[in-house]
């Protein structure tokens, strides 16, 4: 009998990404024991990333982990988490863990904070079952909706290069699979998953551009387009690496205790210099998450207008300032003095 192929394309999308993970041990083989989690939340494209992964785990000597993540965001959270368990044992995960974590909005919102909180559960999970890899089941439809929405931000070349296929320990084999195969997959290999309340919530930004601007683009300018905004991703990652790659080592060798030269801050073309900006103010202690392309470019105008003094309050209580308004200035960071 013939394998279905969005059951074939979830497999070996899987088992590439495998192959390259056990490369990368020593003797090109896993130890004994060796495994990989699989976050699995109980929708289509995670079922379908676990169940291929058990298939594909198996013969390159691999054991699978299910791990679910309990946001309590919804009700009935915890009972839905352990359905989620109990299937990922049933699909033949080798072990299932899951873990509850709490999530507090503040002022980047739910959404960011479910995101941060999951990701340090897992690193921790990872950690504790030495796992070579944990696979994430974002799909190609997932990329092209972050594409457009850094468009539509203005969020520069990194938001439009997409998520990473990898990053660190983390793998996201389904980039080239559409929302499509995984369902269908699911639904060919009798897999019953869940349909999340959130992605049909038209309050979330990335759901008004799966359920309305991404139909109407396909629509107006014909079929492809996910695949083509996907596409535009990887032709961008590529470049937004070696730009961060150049930057990383500007900055190396401009980064003195005393501050960084203004001169030759000014001599770097405009996009490394825009990044070193950016590296100098998280190592002062500015935030990541909030700190924006705005404040790198007041930094900038704050070194084109040497002349005029001034300085630069970053989120994090960071303030940026000028030693001196001669070109021997340094650009340096101090903490903000907070009143109250």
């Amino acid at each position: 009998m013939s394998l279905h192929p969005s059951v074939a394309a979830v497999r070996v999308a899987v088992r590439r990404t495998l192959a390259e993970v056990v490369a990368e041990q020593p003797g090109g083989r896993p130890a004994p024991d060796a495994a990989v989690l699989v976050a699995c939340s109980g929708g289509p494209d995670s079922l379908a990333l676990l169940s291929a992964a058990v298939f594909e785990c198996r013969k390159v000597g691999l054991r699978v982990i299910g791990v679910t993540i309990d946001h309590g965001l919804q009700d009935e959270s915890a009972a839905h988490a352990a359905r989620v368990v109990a299937q990922m044992a049933v699909l033949g995960a080798d072990e299932t863990a899951s873990a509850r974590v709490e999530v507090r909005g503040g002022s980047r919102g739910p959404e960011a904070a479910a995101r941060e909180a999951r990701y340090a559960v897992l690193d921790e999970m990872a950690q504790h079952f030495g796992a070579l890899a944990v696979l994430l089941g974002h799909t190609l439809d997932d990329q092209a909706e972050t594409v457009l929405l850094g468009l539509a931000r203005g969020s520069g070349g990194r938001s439009l290069a997409g998520m990473r296929r990898r990053f660190g320990h983390y793998c996201r084999p389904l980039l080239d699979v559409t929302r499509t195969d995984t369902v269908t997959a699911c639904q060919v290999e009798g897999i019953e998953y869940w349909n999340d309340p959130h992605n049909i919530d038209p309050a979330f930004a990335r759901v008004r551009v799966r359920r309305k601007v991404l139909p109407v683009l396909e629509d107006e300018l014909g079929p492809g387009v996910t695949g083509a905004l996907a596409r535009t991703a990887d032709q961008l990652r590529a470049d937004m690496d070696l730009l961060d790659q150049l930057a990383q080592e500007a900055y190396e060798d401009l980064r003195e205790p005393e501050g960084l030269e203004v001169k030759a801050l000014a001599d770097l073309p405009l996009a490394t210099r825009h990044r070193v900006l950016r590296l100098a103010a998280l190592e002062a202690g500015a935030i990541a998450s909030e700190l924006f392309h705005v404040h790198v470019v007041a930094l900038g105008h704050l070194l084109a207008a040497r002349g005029s003094g001034g300085e630069v309050q970053l989120p994090g209580h960071v303030t940026a300032y000028l030693t001196s308004v001669k070109e021997d200035g340094r650009l340096m960071f101090r903490p903000t003095a907070v009143q109250g």
